[in-house]
């Protein structure tokens, strides 16, 4: 199953993708919905009211999560990119939910900065509430998977030797399109999927999820540990080399380029950068 959030008619409505259609599930966002007992069935058997796909304007996929983790460092091809070692635990910073945009809404590169990169990541929507989970209950938490770019301000990320500052600028991380539940994925809770991002058609990164150190299944273990999970938060998995700023010499997006993020069986986001108009 596929499911969205959509904008229309000056608000959002929680849909699932049928083919080339959209369903309306009654509800404003998929967040609403994951918190409803019973959320798989109800949606997977909503009749409402049908939009085309193709004319869709996707919010992000849950537009107000109660927390959004993301984890560094988590791809082999990455960690040796960069010349470190592999790390023993997952390496942990937030996103606050004011940085996620849609799908396809443009990146707005903000003034401050001269080194907007690029990161191609696999996100697991959780879909109850869990604490200190493992095992089957952390599998079970796993609603389904969706596609994150987190774009990098790198000159404001290494100001300091915590990440958040560089990560979570306002209205900068593309999620979406849809969240796809484990059972249409190879591998379901633990998928093996191939992971791409191009600039302006050419190709960044290209890994595969299999490539990951902590699968979904260990960042819900760990990160329950630590703190609460609740229907509707994002674990971004983390992303593949490739990165403009590991690069020799050094890539950054400065304007006007397209990119574009695709996972396997997941989805694709396209998004425009554009200069901040700050005047």
């Amino acid at each position: 199953m596929k499911l969205a959030t959509i904008r229309t008619d000056g608000t959002t409505r929680a849909v699932r993708l049928d083919g080339e259609v959209l369903v309306d599930l009654g509800l404003p966002d998929v967040g609403t919905l994951l918190k409803q007992d019973g959320w798989a069935e109800s949606a997977a058997s909503a009749t409402g009211t049908e939009l085309a796909a193709a004319d869709a304007d996707f919010a992000p996929v849950v537009p107000a999560p109660s927390k959004v983790v993301c984890v560094g460092l988590n791809y082999r091809s990455h960690i040796e990119e960069l010349g470190r070692e592999l790390p023993e635990h997952p390496t942990l910073f937030a996103k606050f939910a004011d940085s996620l945009i849609g799908a396809y809404d443009a990146v707005v590169r903000p003034e401050e900065t001269e080194q907007l990169d690029w990161e191609v990541e696999l996100a697991v929507v959780v879909g109850t509430q869990v604490r200190r989970a493992r095992g089957t209950e952390a599998e079970a938490a796993i609603a389904g998977f969706c596609v994150l770019n987190d774009i990098t301000c790198r000159d404001w990320q290494f100001r300091t030797r915590e990440w958040l500052q560089g990560k979570t600028w306002d209205s900068s991380t593309p999620v979406g399109p849809c969240l796809v539940t484990p059972d249409e994925l190879p591998g379901g809770v633990r998928p093996a999927l191939d992971v791409r991002l191009s600039v302006d058609g050419e190709v960044m990164q290209s890994a595969s999820t299999g490539d990951l150190l902590f699968d979904p299944v260990d960042l819900v273990e760990y990160v329950s540990t630590i703190v609460r999970l609740n229907p509707g938060d994002i674990i971004a998995t983390g992303t593949p080399g490739g990165v403009g700023h590991a690069r020799r010499p050094e890539r950054y997006l400065s304007g006007g380029e397209t990119v574009v993020a695709e996972i396997q069986g997941v989805g694709r986001l396209e998004n425009r950068v554009v200069k901040e108009n700050t005047s």
